[in-house]
């Protein structure tokens, strides 16, 4: 019989686990050659196991595990993990914002469908949420949302009308909604950006270094682009809504 073919130190985060039996978890990892990948840690909650202290969400790891099956729908079986440092565990608002970008992963990303891009960006968005990140929470967050729409297809063109294709006005206002993309902006609406401000998020996109780019251009309309973000990243995930931003809602609440 054939070995079973093995991926060895691949760059990977932990986005998910739960239990597979009384001393064994199922997790779910993003790789950065490999796309979202399903693994089974065999006694990784033995407390002897060398995977317990390793398998955390928002570390850096290197996983080296077999494959079972053709490689894709199947849960593989982990055989390795290592710690790659560089940083500690974000804690309170960082720490619920990095579960809410693992969640996005959970649910918008195909599984082995590699995204190395959208992997660095993770792997810098999870440097700042775990660093003295200040003011810079809120334009990250927002950076990644329009840069996982973007790499996953879902974003259209944001320097003209999505059904016109009309150019935007520098000082109209225009508002991305989930079915319509960009448009006109009514009374109605919760919030919008001038027609400049959009462009400059495109501006920002189509540059090679575009996630510091963007993330630069979100710093001053974080506020006005997170309902609108929120709302399309919500409509493309389906129900229910994301238990991680109903925590913070509900936190927000109290």
């Amino acid at each position: 019989m054939a070995a079973a073919k093995r991926i060895t130190d691949e760059p990977a985060y932990v986005l998910h686990s739960y239990d597979w039996s009384e001393s064994s978890l199922i997790l779910e990892v993003f790789c950065r050659r490999q796309g979202r990948v399903a693994l089974v840690a065999k006694g990784a909650k033995k407390p002897t196991s060398n995977f317990r202290p390793v398998l955390l969400p928002l570390q850096p790891l290197l996983l080296t595990y077999t494959l079972a099956g053709d490689g894709v729908g199947d849960i593989h079986t982990l055989k390795g993990a290592e710690w790659v440092g560089g940083h500690v565990m974000p804690t309170g608002d960082a720490l619920l914002s990095g579960l809410y970008l693992n969640e996005l992963l959970l649910r918008l990303l195909a599984r082995a469908d590699a995204h190395a891009s959208l992997f660095d960006v993770y792997a810098g968005v999870v440097r700042v949420l775990a660093s003295e990140h200040g003011d810079a929470l809120e334009p990250v967050l927002r950076s990644f949302e329009l840069l996982l729409l973007r790499e996953l297809g879902l974003l259209p063109t944001l320097d003209t009308e999505t059904a016109t294709f009309a150019t935007l006005r520098p000082e109209g206002r225009y508002t991305l909604v989930a079915e319509g993309g960009l448009r006109a902006a009514s009374s109605t609406d919760r919030a919008s950006l001038s027609g400049n401000q959009w462009r400059a998020l495109q501006t920002a996109l189509d540059q090679a270094a575009s996630y510091t780019a963007t993330l630069r251009a979100c710093a001053p309309v974080a506020a006005e682009l997170k309902p609108q973000l929120r709302a399309v990243l919500q409509y493309h995930c389906g129900s229910p809504v994301l238990r991680t931003r109903q925590l913070m809602m509900d936190l927000q609440s109290l």
